[in-house]
């Protein structure tokens, strides 16, 4: 049974291992392993998970079963720091959904819709009217579900990974 809760500062090593599981499936085929592995250890490393979790302006949940995190996303408080998703958005206060990511096994097992209901009662809960996020505009699958659960396309901005840039849409909601 999956559960969603809270991550805690017990949970920096599993996201790390989780976001190293995970990642390379939102990046385009061009990207290349050299890129991923230097993302991965620049931004998505335990030690960075540790200081995502003790930052009051984001919150992380996850989705846990039998011990073993499934999934997890972040929320980011506040107006976005770049520019372009900056000048997309229109609903504020906002809460940038950073990540959202599940195990490539748990795909399909209803696990996300979950999972993004209590992401974004966490943002509202914590004051905020709107919700935004960028994808790669390669990314379909991701595409398709963020707007099935009420994002729409609002803008475009550029996503550094591993010294490449990559074009994301902006999509933003209401909450």
């Amino acid at each position: 049974m999956i559960t969603i809760r809270r991550a805690t500062g017990a949970d920096a090593a599993a996201l790390a291992e989780l976001a190293e599981a995970t990642f390379w499936l939102a990046t385009p085929a061009h990207t290349t392993a050299e890129a991923v592995a230097d993302f991965l250890r620049e931004m998505l490393a335990e030690s960075n998970f540790a200081g995502y979790l003790a930052d009051p302006e984001r919150l992380l949940l996850v989705a846990e079963e039998d011990g073993i995190l499934q999934g997890y996303t972040m929320l980011v408080f506040g107006e976005p720091t770049d520019a372009d998703a900056r000048a997309a958005i229109g609903i504020l206060p906002t809460a940038e959904l950073s990540k959202f990511y599940l195990r490539q096994e748990t795909h399909g097992r209803g696990v996300a819709a979950p999972l993004m209901t209590a992401t974004l009662n966490e943002a509202r809960a914590r004051g905020a009217s709107g919700s935004w996020l960028g994808v790669n505009q390669e990314n379909g699958r991701a595409i398709r579900f963020y707007e099935k659960n009420g994002y729409a396309k609002v803008g475009v901005k550029r996503f550094l990974v591993g010294g490449q840039y990559e074009d994301d849409f902006v999509l933003e909601r209401a909450l």
